[in-house]
């Protein structure tokens, strides 16, 4: 069922990149969406994983270098049934993970040096759970995506409002009529629209990673403890260094998060921390 509501999810996501080339462009400004959100779709998919580890500053590190980073990874993943993924190490204070790559085969776990001090080795092994439970479901390819078009929609709609401050130089009041259509379209709703979208698709697989994540690592309640952890630093803390919206939702708890309450809270891209740890908390319960 989630997967069909995942596809059903990313069509829609690219029917409002089309709609926002229709909106600005007429039907061949549709046309051209179609054939970028179509590319952008093919480029993800075979490049999704070096996109974002590089956006991130990923190292990527062998057994010698980190053994005990590089031997949970491969304890898990052999207990989880997969391929041993790539291990890589991100240079930031602020605690946070997050998978990437095409499919199981082809995929990365990345750690930032912050959640490395911060946690312990069980804590620890429930993150990098969760994380080999969006390899295993293929969870990070779809995220990708979504973020690569959602990105792009982004782009759009700054490059529209530029053009409403400068003026599109149109002469005919019917013209300009339809452009402000248009350009209001693009700057307010296409965006929203994307938004939304992609944060469907985040939290209903943020649940299932941890659920299967509590079961890959033993216990869901290293999980548990190990996202109380993230949570307060990632509330009383900076942001970290080079995230953006469009990647947020990759890693395990928002790197943008500053503030927990208010309107802005409804459109995150993950589930409230105090309801996945009550599920956790729950789970583990019910395996004893």
């Amino acid at each position: 069922m989630n997967t069909i509501k995942t596809t059903l999810l990313m069509a829609l996501l690219m029917g409002v990149l089309v709609a926002v080339g229709g909106a600005f462009g007429g039907q061949q400004g549709a046309t051209i969406m179609l054939i970028i959100s179509l590319g952008i779709n093919f480029f993800s998919y075979w490049f999704s994983d070096t996109m974002v580890l590089k956006a991130y500053g990923a190292r990527e590190i062998n057994e010698s270098q980190a053994p005990e980073l590089y031997n949970l990874v491969k304890k898990l993943a052999e207990r989880a049934e997969l391929p041993m993924p790539k291990v890589c190490i991100i240079n930031s204070d602020v605690p946070n993970a997050f998978a990437t790559g095409r499919s199981p085969s082809h995929a990365a776990v990345a750690v930032t040096t912050g959640i490395m001090r911060a946690l312990n080795y069980e804590e620890l092994s429930g993150v990098l759970g969760h994380e080999l439970s969006h390899v295993k479901h293929r969870d990070t390819l779809i995220s990708t995506v979504a973020a690569s078009i959602a990105g792009v929609i982004s782009w759009i709609a700054n490059m529209a409002q530029w053009a409403a401050i400068f003026g599109t130089g149109r002469s005919s009041d019917r013209d300009d009529n339809g452009g402000a259509i248009g350009l209001l379209f693009t700057i307010i709703v296409a965006p929203i629209a994307a938004m939304l979208i992609q944060m469907a698709i985040s939290r209903s697989r943020e649940y299932e990673a941890d659920e299967s994540g509590g079961r890959i690592c033993g216990n869901p309640l290293y999980l548990a403890s190990a996202l109380e952890k993230i949570e307060y630093y990632a509330t009383h803390a900076r942001p970290m260094e080079d995230a953006t919206p469009a990647t947020a939702h990759l890693f395990i708890i928002n790197p943008l998060k500053n503030a927990r309450m208010t309107f802005a809270s409804l459109f995150s891209t993950h589930p409230a921390t105090e309801e996945r740890i009550r599920r956790l908390r729950e789970q583990a319960r019910e395996m004893k």
